[in-house]
């Protein structure tokens, strides 16, 4: 199996990457179209350079190897996706033979944790509206990071059972550090996340937030509740 996970930055994206790699049985791969979408956008982001020379930045290039064999003999191949990087003419072809699985968290968690590590963005930056647009273009299960750091146990093994994978306890920690598939901006993004063996607990009230950040979170309200009203509930 293929499982394309699509989902915004701050969603718990790279802790669902590092529990799916923890089962053993699958690949794992980290935002493979965000150099192109660097190049093509032109989008400030930390270690833009950085992250340009270090990826493959021309998008039919990278559909083409997700689309061919899964690295290292695994049955399984886990794909850490996020709709804003993948702009009109960058190919999805390579989706159609996937199991899509959309990741959401709700925009005051996001907008909070984005702004503690940069300068807030605009809402195309979030994805919010363009996962909207690619839950129509490949439906697929929704999943809300709330329910996951709810009870990990419980909402993985829905989400297994959603998309036909054995669930596995291993699925609920992983070795403290970073993983050898982890982008280059990992030193930037993802310190929370080495420095964890496992989610976090369930999280408290809604950030309170003012200003710009607020805005945002009105903006991005109206998509991350309509994908909320399709999200599995765990048992």
């Amino acid at each position: 199996m293929k499982l394309a996970m699509w989902s915004g930055p701050r969603n718990l994206s790279t802790a669902m990457m590092y529990s799916f790699a923890a089962r053993g049985d699958c690949a794992v791969v980290d935002e493979p179209f965000y150099g192109a979408w660097l190049k093509v956008s032109g989008a400030d982001h930390p270690m833009r350079d950085e992250i340009i020379a270090d990826m493959e930045c021309d998008a039919e290039a990278v559909a083409a190897g997700l689309a061919g064999p899964i690295p290292g003999g695994k049955p399984h191949l886990y794909l850490k996706v996020m709709p804003h990087q993948m702009p009109e003419g960058f190919p999805l072809g390579w989706a159609d033979a996937c199991t899509n699985v959309h990741l959401i968290r709700h925009p005051a968690r996001v907008v909070a944790s984005y702004g503690a590590k940069r300068e807030l963005p605009d809402l195309e930056e979030l994805g919010y509206r363009q996962q909207v647009e690619m839950w129509t273009r490949l439906p697929g299960p929704v999943i809300d990071s709330a329910d996951i750091r709810a009870d990990p146990a419980a909402a993985l093994e829905a989400l297994c059972a959603e998309v036909g994978l054995p669930w596995t306890e291993a699925m609920l920690s992983w070795p403290e550090g970073g993983r050898p598939e982890d982008g280059v901006w990992a030193s930037h993004w993802y310190p929370a996340v080495h420095a964890s063996t496992g989610f976090a607990g369930a999280e408290g009230p809604l950030p309170e937030l003012e200003g710009r950040a607020a805005e945002l979170v009105a903006e991005a309200l109206p998509f991350y509740e309509e994908l909320r009203a399709r999200a599995l509930v765990p048992r």
